[in-house]
């Protein structure tokens, strides 16, 4: 049974940093991982991907300030995000797609297995 449980999320201030972390089981290997984040006032959007050559893709309001990583040891997922901003709040989803093309990773479609969030709230 494929799982992902993602862990690290928090309150921070403006310009903080936090590390989110994916726990993957279930499988040996995936075609992309990727992070998602939504809010109630928006539609999921992409974050960052990273495929599985160590390829990584990110959202332009992102490029700069958060790096995707993975550590394929701990079939671990990471995102590292520097100088939060207020709009960079939401619930942010790891998902995996073991099953097939990515397509860049940053379409939420491609992914077969979601994690049930956690929550990132920036205060100004």
């Amino acid at each position: 049974q494929v799982q992902l449980v993602e862990s690290g999320g928090g309150s921070v201030q403006a310009g903080g940093s936090l590390r989110l972390s994916c726990a993957a089981s279930g499988y040996t290997s995936s075609y992309c991982m990727g992070w998602f984040r939504q809010t109630p006032e928006k539609e999921r959007e992409a974050v960052a991907a990273i495929d599985r050559g160590g390829s990584t893709n990110y959202a332009d309001s992102v490029k700069g300030r958060f790096t995707i990583s993975k550590d394929n040891a701990k079939n671990t997922l990471y995102l590292h995000m520097n100088s939060l901003k207020p709009e960079d709040t939401g619930m942010y989803y790891c998902a995996a797609n073991i099953w097939g093309p990515c397509l860049g990773g940053l379409v939420s479609t491609v992914y077969n297995y979601w994690g049930q969030g956690t929550q990132v709230t920036v205060s100004s």
